[in-house]
């Protein structure tokens, strides 16, 4: 998908660059694969903020996405590619043999008017979804499950590509490469869609202005050194100051500071996406 550039009429438009969404399906698709979606703002179930910065913006529907691919060994076409306000990546929807519709994440390269099959081993084509263990060596992959029968968790943005790197010795798993560079384990008959998630330009889109923010649901963020230093580690003193010493969050922890606590899954990753921190040399 290309992107547009704007007359520099304006220092916002000078520099404003967004998607050309004028190769997709106009409307919103079938409204039986679209649910509604109730606004959290960032919220749990108890009422306390645990992702900031969320809130307002436009109203939006969830559209009902088949992760799973589990209609195998049905051949489906695909009648248009459309756009969802709720993900990077856009939607194909594919009308199978039966009459069924449903919406899978639409690889780049895919057009209308081209038929995709799921099933335990099928031909390697673009679109196609099977059993990860049976994709050859080297093969560009999205939207892989971690568990069989699970649903899609890998791969599922904006130009994610996952590559396949061959079977375990054991036959229980398969080892991929994600786009971190992370190298880690998923079961073998785990399915996977050949191909790279389509969209790849949305990186370089430009919103130029808080406005368009603000209809995505993103509101303001202030900085540390602006607040008061009961509010902030970098809070407080009576003048512009400059942060002293590690730069930390707002709960004082150090910028940097890895929190992934998962130790269940801890022996899928085979390589971690970044290696250990050398101690700095004494002079």
């Amino acid at each position: 998908m290309a992107i547009k550039k704007f007359k520099p009429t304006t220092p916002t438009r000078r520099w404003t660059r967004l998607e050309d969404r004028s190769a997709l399906e106009k409307g919103s698709g079938p409204r039986k694969l679209s649910v509604s979606k109730s606004q959290k703002a960032g919220r749990n179930r108890q009422g306390r903020i645990t992702v900031r910065h969320r809130g307002g913006g436009f109203r939006r529907k969830v559209r009902v996405i088949d992760f799973k691919r589990d209609k195998l060994g049905v051949e489906a076409e695909v009648v248009g590619i459309y756009f969802d306000p709720n993900r990077s990546a856009n939607l194909a929807l594919l009308l199978y043999k039966d009459g069924e519709r449903r919406y899978i994440i639409a690889p780049h390269g895919i057009k209308k008017g081209d038929n995709v099959v799921s099933g335990e081993k099928v031909d390697v084509l673009l679109g196609n979804a099977m059993y990860i263990k049976n994709i050859p060596s080297g093969t560009v992959v999205h939207c892989v499950e971690s568990i069989a029968g699970k649903g899609a968790v890998f791969g599922r943005s904006a130009g994610q590509q996952i590559v396949v790197q061959g079977i375990d010795p054991t036959g229980k798993y398969v080892q991929i490469k994600l786009p971190s560079g992370e190298i880690r384990l998923v079961s073998a008959n785990a399915m996977a869609t050949v191909g790279q998630v389509g969209n790849i330009d949305k990186m370089n889109v430009k919103l130029g202005k808080a406005g368009r923010s603000r209809n995505l649901g993103i509101r303001p963020g202030v900085r540390g050194v602006a607040m008061h230093a009961a509010e902030h580690p970098h809070g407080g003193g009576e003048a512009k100051g400059q942060v002293g010493g590690q730069a930390k969050d707002i709960w004082g922890n150090r910028i940097g500071t890895r929190t992934r606590k998962n130790k269940r899954t801890d022996r899928m990753i085979v390589r971690r996406r970044r290696t250990k921190r050398r101690p700095y040399a004494k002079k």
